[in-house]
């Protein structure tokens, strides 16, 4: 198994950035997937969730109407499109393969969005 995100960068304070996720080694179409973010000196904090087939999504608080999770089941890629974003959306993000509600058990090595002025 194999995840690879992109598309993270430095970006403006209401800029938009949009990350992509390539997997590989596994049947990406049967997996659910999510978004998760670490921001520097702190945990792991879930963003967002996609079902297998992409009619199911779900969203932190936090970036819910600002972050849409969508998924290319034939390119096997994952995305995470951010608008608005702000100081605090600022962290590491990872892409993982969920399993069930609340686990995941695969990660990628992570992206760094910096939202900065």
């Amino acid at each position: 198994v194999q995840l690879v995100e992109s598309g993270g960068g430095m970006v403006q304070p209401g800029g938009s950035l949009r990350l992509s996720c390539a997997a590989s080694g596994f049947t990406f179409s049967n997996y659910g997937m999510r978004w998760v973010r670490q921001a520097p000196g702190k945990g792991p904090e879930w963003v967002s969730g996609i079902s297998t087939g992409g009619s199911v999504t779900s969203y932190a608080d936090s970036v819910k109407g600002r972050f849409t999770i969508s998924r290319d089941n034939a390119k096997n890629t994952l995305y995470l499109q951010m608008n608005s974003l702000k100081v605090d959306d600022t962290a590491l993000y990872y892409c993982a393969r969920s399993v069930g509600t609340w686990s995941a058990d695969y990660w990628g090595q992570g992206t760094q969005v910096t939202v900065s002025s």
